[in-house]
């Protein structure tokens, strides 16, 4: 199984990712930004070094190829957190993944008010304000592509699982039902002693 987590930049895809790899046996998460990443560094000094490492086929070709060997390889599930705004960019990446196994893409969505809620408060680097800030300036911005993909392609292309007033519980709950996979079972609050 390979589950795409789609949604806007700073919705909660990690922090989903995260739960679904605790709560699914054997699960791994593929970062296809790390393929990116990879990417900026090796073409740094390059004339073809790109502003938007999505824009370039050999990204799209090397996480399809990433994810897809990860799932022969570990057998699954795969959870792969990454926003992909691009319609095209989405369909090259997700046509060939619907091939080798069960594939599932879920769109991590919140309301604009309550998405610039949580960037405001989020702490990507904690004890460095300025890559901090960094990071909720590049959310800020492109919240408004998000919506843009939302109402034009990717709602219509996923599953929505509306997170706006949702713990990070209730969005693992209702991601776990919607793939018809268990709801590991809350655990209790101990009892209090006895007088």
């Amino acid at each position: 199984m390979i589950v795409w987590l789609n949604g806007p930049f700073g919705g909660g895809k990690t922090t989903l990712a995260a739960g679904l790899r605790r709560a699914l046996p054997g699960a791994t998460v593929a970062d296809p930004e790390a393929v990116g990443d990879l990417l900026r560094s090796t073409l740094a000094e390059h004339a073809l070094r790109p502003r938007d490492y999505q824009d370039l086929p050999l990204w799209r070709q090397l996480t399809g190829a990433f994810v897809a060997g990860l799932l022969r390889h570990t057998g699954g599930p795969v959870i792969v957190p990454m926003t992909v705004l691009n319609p095209d960019h989405a369909e090259e990446i997700f046509t060939p993944l619907r091939q080798v196994g069960d594939f599932h893409h879920l769109v991590v969505h919140i309301e604009p008010a309550a998405l610039q809620k949580r960037i405001t408060v989020s702490r990507e680097f904690p004890g460095d304000a300025v890559r901090s800030e960094a990071v909720r300036a590049y959310r800020r911005r492109r919240a408004s592509d998000y919506e843009q993909a939302a109402t034009g392609w990717m709602h219509a292309g996923g599953h929505v699982i509306d997170t706006s007033a949702f713990t990070p519980e209730q969005t693992l709950h209702a991601a776990l039902e919607h793939l018809r996979l268990p709801v590991p079972a809350r655990p209790r609050p101990p009892e209090a002693p006895q007088a």
